[in-house]
């Protein structure tokens, strides 16, 4: 064995607590790719971007966002992603790897959170997202399950924008891969959901036609995912005085103040395995976040 290859198993993640068959079921065979079960792709509709269901809400899209810190070797921490297609609502939990029981449990987690019921899923072809619990989970559940064209990231485009705009934003590219690191940003989405869901607003594509060679885009007015949900005549009144009240409880400045504590804290508490002369803008915005704690 080199050199290299006994740094990286001396750096792979150790957890303590998982007894010897827990650590067969939760291994990945590929940490990079999970394979899905070709004969379960058949049995799942492809639902294209143009064909989503944005009019009511309920329908979500889900993603996993890695923090690998630019090196993919062994295990790290992955963000489970859920965006709702119709306010924007959009739910965070860390997961250890791409191991489908993780997935599968932090997805029942964020439905238990989600203010709005839950009626279907949308993936993309993940062997963490394809595979047959959550796929018998959707039949018990009548949940409609429905996944995106293979290459075609445009498919899942809501919730790849909030992998961006709600993840990256937060946690940065930095490697993660601890039962410290997990907990620690579970601690900062505990923080950054409600600020992004009640204090965050966004606008949404109504119309794109096309004149000739230019393309012309309407959007409608921006407001926050509670604002949308609060309009929405699907919604019970009772639902509706519930996000109400907490929304008078939150105080947008002392959320903003302790996500950048906890993203600072974080980042110092990180592995952070970029190329320093590759990455600088990264490295001087870690330095910046380290500063803010």
């Amino acid at each position: 064995m080199g050199a290299a290859a006994v740094q990286r198993a001396n750096t792979l993640p150790i957890f303590l607590s998982r007894s010897p068959g827990e650590k067969r079921q939760q291994r990945l065979i590929d940490s990079a790719r999970p394979r899905p079960d070709r004969l379960l792709l058949r049995q799942i509709p492809v639902v294209t971007h143009a064909e989503r269901r944005s009019g009511q809400s309920g329908y979500v899209q889900v993603d996993l966002v890695g923090h690998d810190g630019g090196c993919a070797a062994g295990e790290y921490c992955q963000t489970l992603d859920v965006t709702d297609l119709y306010s924007g609502w959009t739910e965070t939990q860390v997961v250890r790897n791409k191991a489908q029981c993780w997935t599968f449990a932090a997805l029942r987690d964020i439905r238990a959170r989600l203010p709005f019921p839950l009626l279907g899923i949308h993936s993309d072809n993940g062997g963490e997202f394809i595979n047959e619990a959550l796929y018998q989970y959707c039949q018990d559940e009548r949940l409609e399950f429905s996944r995106s064209r293979p290459y075609q990231k445009n498919d899942n485009c809501c919730v790849e924008q909030k992998n961006y705009s709600v993840v990256r934003r937060a946690v940065g590219y930095l490697r993660y891969e601890t039962e410290q690191h997990l907990t620690l940003l579970n601690r900062l989405y505990t923080v950054l959901r409600p600020y992004t869901n009640f204090f965050q607003p966004v606008v949404k594509l109504l119309e794109k036609t096309r004149v000739g060679s230019r393309v012309h885009k309407r959007y409608d007015p921006a407001k926050t995912p509670n604002q949308r949900l609060q309009t929405w005549k699907g919604w019970g009144q009772a639902d509706q005085a519930r996000l109400a009240t907490l929304y008078h409880e939150l105080n947008p400045a002392d959320l903003k103040r302790q996500c950048e504590r906890l993203s600072g804290y974080c980042s110092s508490k990180s592995k952070n395995r970029l190329h320093r002369s590759a990455r600088p803008e990264l490295d001087k915005a870690d330095a910046t976040s380290r500063n803010l704690f």
